[in-house]
């Protein structure tokens, strides 16, 4: 086992392509995102039931440590232009990381 970040962000779908790329751009290559994603925040609804166009999405990506800051980096100026939020937290991975470095 050995320890990873999951970054978590919530967004409107409409950006996640830059989201994405953005995660990229900083070395985090893995994701998983789930569309359609509703609920309530501090901020209220986050969706418009009755406006499809703009769905959200949730992005989790898993990084280790030293991939955290560019990361951060890259996504905060997305988040405060375009909206969402994004919540850090740290986890165990079960797999080796031998086993991941030779496939």
């Amino acid at each position: 086992m050995h320890l990873v970040k999951k970054i978590e962000i919530i967004a409107n779908s409409f950006e996640l392509g830059k989201i994405l790329d953005s995660l990229d751009k900083s070395g985090v290559h893995g994701h998983i995102v789930i569309r359609n994603v509703a609920g309530r925040g501090l901020q209220g609804m986050a969706e418009d039931l009755d406006m499809t166009w703009l769905d959200n999405a949730y992005v989790i990506a898993f990084c280790m440590p030293e991939q955290l800051k560019p990361a951060v980096e890259n996504l905060r100026p997305l988040l405060n232009k375009f909206g969402g939020t994004c919540y850090i937290s740290d986890v165990m991975e079960i797999r080796s990381v031998k086993c991941i470095a030779s496939l």
